[in-house]
This record gives C-alpha cells, structure tokens and sequence, in this order.
C-alpha cells in the first residue's frame, strides 16, 4: 500500500477532524491487512480497547524481548482474557538467559558498543519476523506526538520505506485524555515496566523509526 505525500496529507486533515474511534473504523474500512502493535506497557490497554471493541479478530503483535517484569506479564494476560486478544506473540530468537551467558550482562547496557546489536536481537528482528509472516499493509499503534521529538513530526497517518501504513488513533491525546479513558473504562494497567531498548524518555527503540518514513501534518 502507498501514498503519495499529497494523499497522506489530505488523509491527516481528514482524520483530525475525527474522533479516535472514527479513526480506528477508517482504518478497518480500508479493508487491508492490519496488525495492531503492543508493549503491554502504561496504559497500553487503551489502544486495545479501542480496536477490539470494532474488530476483536484484528491480530494483535507483543514483541516480548524477555525483560519484562512480573508485573507487565500479569496484566498482559489478563488483558489477553478479557479483551479477548487475538495475540501473536514474537519473542527473540535467544532467550534472555542465554544472551547473558553468551554475552555478558552488559551486552545490553547503553554504552556497550554492540548495544545495537543487542536492540535488534530483543526487539526488531522479532518484529520483522512479525512482519513477514502477517503481511500487513495497516499498522495500527498507540504512539502520540507528545511522547517524543521524532513522534511529534510523525501525524496520525504515516508511511514507512516497507509500505505499510501506520495509523496512530492517539496521535492528539495528551497524558490526561489517556488517564481518563483508562478510568473510564476501568482498564488495567502495569505499575512497572521496563523496555532494554530505550536509554531514555525521548529514545526511539527502533520499531516507528524508518529512513524513508513520510507523514502529513493536520
């Protein structure tokens, strides 16, 4: 699936007049193959909520690189049950474990020059795993433009060099807006979670980063 710049942005102004429900049914109306993605991390239930009470058959992806906490993996499962995910769960060719004992512990420390080595082992070569064997031309995710610099120029819609389009329903949502949807609608959310990925608030684990991404401002 591709488009042109023009058509992203004329997508964007379209959909920002648009609730995160309305965007979430534009998306399944394509009728493409989609995924919707998940860490299981804060308020990630949000996103799941908003798909599934549409389409509850969309394929949901959790890269779980291995690191997660007791926590995360309690509420992934009961999240799982009740939302009645259709889950597809991808985790790295070696275990945690493993790497350590192959590795060392500091293979995935920030500063270890293979640290890069060490995000695509957990995170993306699962991922494009994921990728090959679902073949998604839709890619729906939970990013907002106010999480990060490199997200803020993104847009509700945008398309990466593989050409698959991503649709982010919370694009606009402030933190408030995210807390209040959970309250709401009494979902349940980890209070810990870690991703080995990120150095940082602002880092990008590689997922959303693409050479060639183009998006459309609304």
């Amino acid at each position: 699936m591709q488009l042109s710049a023009l058509e992203l942005a004329d997508i964007n102004r379209h959909l920002g007049e648009k609730t995160s429900t309305e965007i979430v049914e534009w998306a399944i109306n394509q009728n493409k193959k989609m995924v919707v993605t998940t860490s299981f991390g804060y308020n990630s239930a949000v996103t799941l909520h908003l798909v599934t009470k549409i389409r509850q058959s969309v394929p949901v992806v959790w890269v779980d690189s291995g690191y997660n906490l007791e926590d995360s993996y309690v509420v992934a499962e009961k999240l799982i049950q009740e939302l009645g995910l259709n889950i597809h769960v991808y985790n790295p060719v070696m275990s945690a474990a493993r790497r350590e004992a192959v590795h060392g512990a500091s293979f995935g420390v920030p500063d270890n020059p293979k640290f890069e080595d060490f995000k695509y082992q957990v995170k993306l070569e699962p991922f494009q795993r994921a990728l090959k064997e679902l073949q998604p031309e839709i890619w729906i995710s939970g990013i907002r433009k106010e999480e990060t610099n490199y997200r803020r120029n993104l847009g509700i819609v945008s398309m990466d060099a593989r050409g698959i389009l991503k649709v982010s329903p919370l694009f606009n949502w402030t933190e408030n807006d995210v807390s209040d949807y959970m309250r709401k609608h009494s979902l349940p959310s980890c209070r810990h979670y870690f991703d080995p990925t990120k150095v940082d608030s602002q880092a990008e684990c590689g997922l959303h980063l693409s050479q060639f991404e183009q998006g459309g401002g609304i």
